[in-house]
């Protein structure tokens, strides 16, 4: 392959025009010859800039609203064409073949036509197929082509040509060539994807996940990994889809733990009150609503102030002044809410590494999603855990019934079981979290630990006796013994929320009536390993 290759002639053939009049008129001074079709060959030659169709090269017009105009052997064979092989150029010759040294072509909007809803015969007309048969053409034959998929590469592509005096190098071309590929996967990743959830399958025969690059990162989980932050194209609210105000780049543990604090604030409706988030490792020390954002803010840090330290806060309400105030008396890592007024930006200025990111909105913890988890020489796949209980699923099993307030806190309780790692024992008391007990091995060590934290606190407020007095409980999963239910029973507690389903479901009730618990089955678990 040579290094540097000279570029006389380009093939333009984009959806998306941004860019496409300045990109044509440089190659036009350049004095490169311009091939295109459809709208892209009407925007340059309205434009004034000179333009050679396709359909005078392949002496076939543009047919089937558009579908046949690029598939043919003039177009690919000057794409694929080895120019120093005596053979492909005199089949270039004999068939009046013109080499093709520059493709700019961008595809369909499949992706955005999804996004935006698109019926069934919308997605599939959107689907490029000329496009992508050109790019892997091209890239291909990156020894000579040189291969442009993404607006954002115009410039790169301009500075080259003027760096090379109209030619680009090997390792130019080579790169632009993975660029193109990873786009064609991705975008056959899209439309497979669609597909199989269009046809309702739940495991088709070949998975494929794309992303596109949001971000390199410093490292990953700790120094020795290199890592990076890729977007997949759904747009849901949340950390991918923030905006960042302030502070420096978030980290491979910032953005993990970010979305699991702001995962489960979305749980909690802004219309039904504040609610605030405190996460840690990517599970919650503090969860709780109040009358003010401030409120549901110190509410959830009282809950366990030493793990708060250099945590993610997580608001469900556009973040006030008050409650910013509040946010920088200790070190925080992260704040995510669904907007800032300019007052808490103000005061967020003050402290230069917190970062500040708002969303659009909260994340719909009940729209169905897949989540992947690597396991060694595959991946696990399966739907995101959007399960919802009401007061209308829960069965109560023991002789004492909850009161309303114990019902309201039971749920609560049971939603931030939901987000903390298995085996997940949360204690809560009016609307807070006042104990949780997160991944340990044994249900009953994190009923312990729960419990001793809330002890921890209770002697930090200087509170008379722990605030799991009273509380109810949730669990994630059922109680396999009705060891772990006493531990919660000697913490105070005095409701149970769990799943049901064990084979020692007819003790574990046994022993909560004789505690005096009122207990009540969802039916549905919550594992979160």
């Amino acid at each position: 392959m040579p290094d540097l290759h000279p570029v006389a002639r380009a093939l333009i053939s984009v959806s998306d025009k941004t860019g496409l009049l300045d990109l044509g008129r440089a190659l036009e001074a350049r004095g490169i010859e311009i091939l295109s079709t459809g709208g892209s060959a009407r925007a340059l030659r309205e434009a004034g800039i000179a333009v050679r169709d396709v359909a005078e090269v392949t002496e076939f017009p543009e047919m089937m609203d558009g579908r046949v105009k690029t598939l043919h052997p003039r177009i690919h064979g000057g794409l694929l064409a080895l120019r120093d092989d005596d053979a492909h150029l005199a089949a270039m010759a004999e068939h009046g073949i013109p080499a093709i040294d520059l493709l700019v072509v961008n595809l369909y909007p499949f992706e955005a036509t999804v996004a935006q809803g698109g019926d069934y015969a919308t997605c599939i007309e959107n689907i490029d197929i000329g496009g992508p048969a050109m790019i892997r053409a091209a890239a291909k034959n990156h020894g000579f082509v040189t291969v442009v998929t993404d607006v954002a590469d115009y410039p790169a592509l301009l500075a080259e040509l003027d760096a090379q005096e109209g030619a680009t190098t090997l390792a130019f071309r080579q790169s632009l060539a993975q660029i193109a590929y990873a786009r064609t996967g991705a975008y056959d990743a899209a439309v497979s994807t669609w597909m199989a959830g269009a046809l309702e399958q739940a495991a088709p025969r070949r998975r494929v996940i794309a992303g596109e690059i949001a971000q390199t990162l410093r490292y990953g989980e700790n120094p020795h990994q290199a890592a990076a932050f890729y977007r997949d194209g759904s747009n849901r609210p949340g950390v991918a889809t923030a905006v960042q105000h302030q502070g420096k780049d978030l980290s491979y543990n910032n953005i993990n733990d970010t979305d699991a604090a702001f995962e489960l604030v979305s749980e909690f409706r802004p219309e039904d009150g504040p609610a605030c988030a405190i996460i840690k490792h990517a599970n919650p020390c503090g969860v709780a609503r109040g009358a003010t954002l401030a409120e549901a803010y110190a509410r959830a840090f009282d809950c366990d102030r030493t793990s708060a330290f250099g945590g993610i806060v997580a608001l469900n309400q556009v973040l006030d002044a008050d409650t910013a105030r509040a946010i920088t008396e200790i070190f925080t890592e992260v704040v995510i809410a669904p907007g800032a007024d300019d007052a808490a930006r103000e005061i967020f200025a003050a402290k230069k590494n917190l970062r500040l990111l708002t969303t659009s909105g909260l994340a719909d913890t009940a729209a169905p999603g897949l989540a992947f988890r690597q396991v060694s020489g595959g991946m696990l796949v399966q739907d995101r855990d959007n399960g919802v209980i009401t007061r209308a699923d829960l069965k109560v099993v023991t002789q004492r019934q909850p009161s309303e307030a114990e019902l309201e806190d039971l749920l609560f309780a049971w939603t931030v079981a939901k987000h903390v790692k298995s085996n997940a024992i949360v204690y809560v008391k009016d609307k807070a979290t006042v104990g949780v007990g997160a991944g340990q091995m044994s249900r009953l060590d994190s009923a312990l630990i729960a419990a001793k934290k809330a002890e921890r606190m209770a002697e930090g407020l200087g509170l008379p006796s722990p605030l799991t007095q009273g509380s109810a409980v949730a669990s994630d999963a059922f109680f396999p013994f009705a060891d772990g239910l006493m531990e919660a029973a000697a913490a105070g507690a005095t409701s149970v929320i769990q799943p049901g389903g064990s084979m020692r479901d007819a003790e574990v009730i046994a022993a909560a009536d004789a505690a005096g618990l009122a207990m009540v089955f969802t039916g549905m678990r919550h594992f979160r390993h």
